[in-house]
């Protein structure tokens, strides 16, 4: 049966897909020493620490923004200093892990409530050269593509060390529910609850 907000339905299993890959990257990445963890490399970022970081901070500063909206309250006034300063909270993993953690989750409770007839509701955002406005739609599918492009890139620093990146395309074909079986189960999922009964 189609979902009744099929746009809504759609930006819940994005933030799924997000808490999923973040889950199976940190993963891997947990597996490295803190020397290979913090290691120069090369990337927008100069570390796999730095890049993680960047997301982490980046996820606090869009997610407080959209909850800010959702009840009825002004933008933050002081984001550099909240979520940005220092720009590397994190110095080793699992406490990064943690946090990414958490803040996957808030993004999705914030999914789970929106309808489709909601997504038009403007966003604002302070910057430093004056106030930004998205509606929820275009904010969320800007920081959805956001963690995918910073997390491919970790995903490729991966690559120079001992520890094999993971995959991170089999969460939409059903074909693959078997492949995330074990995160699912770590993480709570469900895939009946998420894509419905099968068939």
């Amino acid at each position: 049966m189609p979902h009744a907000d099929p746009m809504s339905h759609h930006l819940v299993t994005m933030a799924h897909h997000n808490a999923w890959s973040n889950h199976r990257l940190l993963n891997a990445c947990a597996q490295l020493s803190p020397e290979q963890f913090a290691a120069p490399r090369t990337g927008f970022f100069p570390s796999i620490l730095a890049t993680l970081n960047h997301i982490v901070t980046v996820d606090w500063f869009y997610v407080d923004a959209l909850e800010r909206e959702a009840r009825g309250e002004p933008p933050h006034p002081d984001y550099v200093s909240s979520f940005f300063t220092p720009a590397e909270p994190f110095d080793a993993c699992a406490p990064l892990q943690q946090a990414q953690r958490a803040v996957d989750g808030r993004l999705l409770g914030y999914c789970q409530a929106l309808r489709d007839d909601e997504l038009a509701r403007e966003v604002t955002i302070l910057r430093r050269d004056g106030p930004q406005r998205e509606t929820r739609l275009r904010l969320l599918s800007h920081l959805f593509q956001h963690q995918t492009h910073h997390r491919g890139q970790v995903h490729a620093m991966l690559s120079g060390t001992p520890v094999a990146p993971p995959q991170l395309d089999e969460f939409f074909c059903a074909m693959d529910a078997p492949l995330r079986e074990k995160e699912f189960a770590e993480l709570g999922f469900s895939e009946a609850a998420l894509w419905g009964p099968p068939g």
